[in-house]
């Protein structure tokens, strides 16, 4: 019953949010513009969503190489995982739920389970950095009419977490400090945990090629994602430069990101609507956009749900984990 009420008020938030966006622009304006739509933009954006799977996939494989418990793994479980634990997050809210499914299933193939956290946790740091990278370099060619604020609040954004991400990763004062922190916890399982995390974070101060690597790799999933955006424009026939959605994508992926309703449902409505309009689209095709922008992450997590089918997260051999969805 405690799970139901926080999911049912994700629903709630999702369809309110939604419900107002289509009050506030012409909903047979979107109508018409989803009915219109050039699928040969639509097959090539569905092209590089598939690309951009297979780099997070890969980004996550980095990250798993420095952790000595999970480097004799199988590739084809680990994808597994990934791209099972993917599909289910659609379900649940924002990139938490995934994430949460993703560090359970992994664990049980014999990998401590704050090995496992350690790693996807640093893999949604690093998508958050990249996509604020993306944003702050795409303010260089910024759309005259996006707010005062955005530029100076982006850059700083972007320059805090870089700063914080490199000093606790790459800080043994950090490092000690957080320790501190930890032994002043009860003895017991959760001092265990939050001692065992820890170590498992310190594994990466000695492996900076690979976090080189995984943040090289998010930025690519974010360049990656404007271009669907662009190409879903396209599909629709938005008159828009590239500058625009380089500026305008990321921050409605870090919106998108919020925990708020279930796989920012609503809220990436209103943020495509409202950044778009900024340069003059019109809400329905803003909605519109905004409705095949969500699709196409859905088309991309159909591999995930072929394998979910056919085996849940671990595979034939295992499928009391169906339950984990």
């Amino acid at each position: 019953m405690r799970r139901a009420v926080p999911a049912a008020a994700r629903l709630a938030v999702a369809v309110g949010l939604t419900a107002f966006i289509l009050w506030k622009i012409d909903p047979a304006a979107a109508l018409d513009a989803l009915r219109h739509v050039d699928w040969r933009f639509i097959a090539a954006a569905v092209g590089l969503v598939l690309v951009d799977r297979a780099l997070m996939a890969y980004r996550w494989l980095v990250l798993l190489r420095p952790l000595p418990s999970a480097s004799g793994l199988p590739f084809r479980s680990v994808l597994r995982v990934f791209f099972v634990s993917t599909f289910v997050g659609t379900f649940l809210p924002a990139s938490v739920g995934g994430d949460a499914v993703r560090s359970v299933a992994l664990s049980r193939h014999a990998v401590p389970l704050t090995d496992v956290v350690a790693s996807v946790l640093l893999d949604r740091v690093f998508g958050t950095l990249g996509i604020l990278l993306v944003a702050a370099a795409a303010l260089l060619s910024a759309p005259a009419a996006i707010p005062a604020w955005l530029p100076g609040a982006t850059l700083a954004t972007a320059a805090a977490a870089s700063a914080v991400l490199a000093v606790t990763l790459l800080s043994a004062t950090a490092q000690r400090t957080a320790q501190r922190t930890v032994d002043r916890l009860p003895s017991g399982r959760l001092h265990r945990l939050g001692t065992d995390l820890l170590t498992a974070l310190a594994r990466y101060r000695t492996a900076p090629a690979a976090l080189w690597n995984v943040l090289a790799g998010s930025i690519g999933v974010q360049l990656l994602r404007v271009c669907q955006a662009w190409l879903l424009g396209l599909a629709l026939g938005i008159v828009l430069g590239p500058a625009a959605y380089l500026v305008y994508v990321p921050i409605i992926l870090l919106v998108m990101l919020l925990p708020i309703t279930i796989n920012g449902l609503g809220t990436s409505q209103a943020a495509f609507v409202y950044l778009f309009g900024l340069s003059g689209v019109a809400g329905g095709d803003a909605f519109a956009l905004s409705v095949l922008f969500v699709a196409l992450g859905i088309v991309g997590n159909l591999p995930g749900a072929a394998l979910y089918v056919s085996g849940g997260v671990s595979g034939p051999s295992d499928r009391m984990v169906r339950s984990a969805g």
